[in-house]
């Protein structure tokens, strides 16, 4: 089987400097981890895939997040997403 780093386009990764809400982070890095996959590579993958209206994630991958979100206390959904505010904004 061919090694999947050598089959893909070649690409230029830079550093980024993303601020993200502390259990979400926690919950990507758990996912990461259960899929053998460096943080950038599963948000990587995240976007192409939103870029391209597809799902990024199958049931397996779904319910490891869900168990995930729960051991982290990830109490919040899509619905949220363009409300969030920094815990110092009561």
């Amino acid at each position: 089987m061919a090694d999947r780093a050598k089959t893909g386009p070649v690409v230029e990764r830079v550093q980024t400097g993303m601020r993200m809400e502390k259990r979400l982070v926690k919950v990507l890095k758990g996912l990461a981890e259960y899929h053998d996959l460096s943080l950038g590579d599963l948000v990587e993958g995240i976007v192409v895939h939103a870029f391209e209206n597809r799902p990024p994630f199958g049931p397996e991958s779904l319910s490891v997040i869900a168990k995930l979100k729960d051991a982290y206390g990830l109490d919040y959904g899509a619905e949220a997403a363009h409300n969030l505010r920094e815990g110092d904004d009561e």
